[in-house]
C-alpha cells in the first residue's frame, strides 16, 4: 500500500452509503458555516437543518446532539483500515506516524479551516470537550482492535488499552496544545512530536 492512499485507491462505498455520507457531511457543512458566522452556542439544530436542506428530524438521525456533529467524522475508520493493510514488519511506531500523517494530509488538503474550528471548539466549549473525551474512547477502541490483530494481543487486555488510549491522550493534547497556541505550528509536527514522546519518553530535563 502506498504511504498515501489516494482516494482512487480506497474501496468505494455503495450508491446508499454514499447518500448517508453525503447528508452527513452537508449538515456538518452547514454547522460549521453557521458557528463562523455567529458562534457556537448561537447556532440552532433548526437553523443547521434549514441551512443544510434537510429536517430537524434528519439532523438527530445522524448526530444525537449538536457536539455530536462537531466531533465525529469520517476520519477514524479510514485509518484503522489503512493501519490494517501496513506490512507487518513495519514498528508500531512506523505505523501509526504513516496512518496518522495520511488521515491529516487528507483533512488539511479538503477541510483545513474545519479541522482549526474544531480544534478550537474543543478548547473553548466545555460540552465539546466533554464529547470529544467520549469520542476518544470509541476510536481508541477501533485503534486497539487493528493493533490486535498486527500483535496478536488480546484488544481487551490492559496493555492494549493503556497503549491506545495513551495514543489518543497525546493526539487530543497535541491538538489542544495547537487551537492553544493559535494554530501557529505545523499540527502534524505536533502530533509527531507527541507520538516521540510515547515511543521515547520524555526529553532529557536540565542538569
Amino acid at each position: 500500500m502506498a504511504a498515501v492512499t489516494t482516494s482512487a485507491d480506497r474501496p468505494q462505498p455503495g450508491l446508499r452509503e454514499r447518500k448517508k455520507i453525503k447528508t452527513r457531511q452537508a449538515i456538518r457543512t452547514a454547522t460549521y458555516a453557521l458557528i463562523g458566522e455567529q458562534g457556537y452556542d448561537a447556532t440552532t439544530i433548526e437553523q443547521i437543518a434549514e441551512r443544510a436542506e434537510v429536517s430537524p428530524s434528519t439532523v438527530f438521525r445522524y448526530f444525537p446532539t449538536k457536539e455530536d456533529i462537531v466531533v465525529t467524522d469520517e476520519w477514524d475508520r479510514l485509518m484503522t483500515a489503512e493501519l490494517r493493510a501496513r506490512p507487518e514488519d513495519e514498528s508500531w511506531a512506523a505505523v501509526l506516524r504513516r496512518v496518522i500523517r495520511t488521515a491529516l494530509d487528507l483533512s488539511l488538503a479538503e477541510e483545513p479551516e474545519v479541522l482549526r474550528l474544531r480544534a478550537r471548539l474543543g478548547v473553548e466549549v466545555p460540552a465539546v470537550r466533554a464529547r470529544m473525551l467520549e469520542s476518544t474512547a470509541v476510536t481508541g477502541r477501533l485503534l486497539r482492535e487493528a493493533l490486535a490483530e498486527r500483535s496478536g494481543l488480546d484488544p481487551d487486555g490492559l496493555e492494549l488499552r493503556v497503549f491506545a488510549m495513551s495514543v489518543m491522550g497525546g493526539l487530543m493534547e497535541a491538538s489542544r496544545y495547537w487551537a492553544e497556541t493559535g494554530h501557529r505550528d505545523d499540527i502534524r509536527v505536533l502530533v509527531d512530536r507527541a507520538l516521540d514522546v510515547l515511543e521515547q519518553g520524555l526529553p532529557a530535563g536540565k542538569p
